[in-house]
């Protein structure tokens, strides 16, 4: 009786972690995006004064970083998943399992360089390889995901992974989405500044505004593509495994 009571604890192994360090990552992922998306309002809000949306700004920006960092090492947790999978122990085990982890935290130190812009010398520098890194992400993913889809056995597996091809697939999108957030919000920053420094014209509003409303359907396309990732690696619809 006592060794059945705790071979529960002893089962914990690295499958077991990578799971729930999957879902940690999933749920402050969606968690915080909505406290960013939930400030924002504040930010846009003309009847607040400029001082209270400077101060909210600094909230939401600080709020974003768990986003942000959620999505990279997202990448790589995904990776360690499938390594601790007996399913894909022999293909993504050993090297490819460090190399996920390496590139992942580098993209992670990239993100952060360009986050808080330091070194200041250095800030459009890496925001420009940020931005790189996300392009080839999306596309190199996206081409997983495809190869996926259309081969009988994707990388030898047989247990027709057409759930994990999708799952690639809407995280690969939420990096694009994330992207088009970026380019949606150009116009944001200097109107912001001005709003700060010189106070609230319905230009400044309307340019803040606008920002923010061409912003808001790519947002919730991540929501969407989240929940969608995370519902097709629970639920691994059309997998041959027993």
């Amino acid at each position: 009786m006592l060794a059945a009571a705790i071979e529960p604890a002893v089962g914990f192994d690295l499958h077991s972690l990578a799971i729930y360090l999957h879902i940690l990552l999933f749920t402050y992922w969606l968690g915080s995006d909505i406290g960013v998306f939930y400030s924002s309002r504040y930010v846009v809000n003309p009847t607040v004064s400029p001082q209270g949306r400077a101060i909210a700004m600094k909230i939401m920006h600080m709020v974003d970083l768990a986003p942000r960092v959620c999505l990279i090492l997202m990448l790589p947790s995904g990776v360690t998943l499938m390594a601790a999978s007996p399913f894909g122990r022999d293909i993504f085990g050993g090297w490819p399992l460090a190399l996920a982890w390496i590139g992942g935290l580098a993209w992670l130190a990239i993100m952060l360089a360009a986050f808080f812009r330091a070194p200041a010398k250095h800030a459009e520098l890496v925001a420009r390889a940020d931005w790189v890194v996300r392009s080839l992400a999306t596309v190199g993913l996206l081409a997983a995901a495809g190869y996926a889809l259309v081969v009988d056995k994707p990388f030898g597996v047989d247990t027709n992974p057409k759930w994990l091809a999708g799952k690639v697939a809407a995280y690969a999108l939420c990096i694009g989405a994330g992207m088009m957030i970026r380019v949606s919000l150009r116009p944001f920053g200097p109107a912001f500044r001005t709003l700060v420094s010189s106070g609230s014209t319905p230009e400044v509003e309307a340019a803040i505004g606008g920002a923010m409303r061409r912003a808001i359907p790519w947002v919730i396309a991540i929501w969407v593509l989240v929940a969608l990732a995370a519902f097709l690696g629970v639920v691994k619809p059309g997998t041959t495994a027993v």
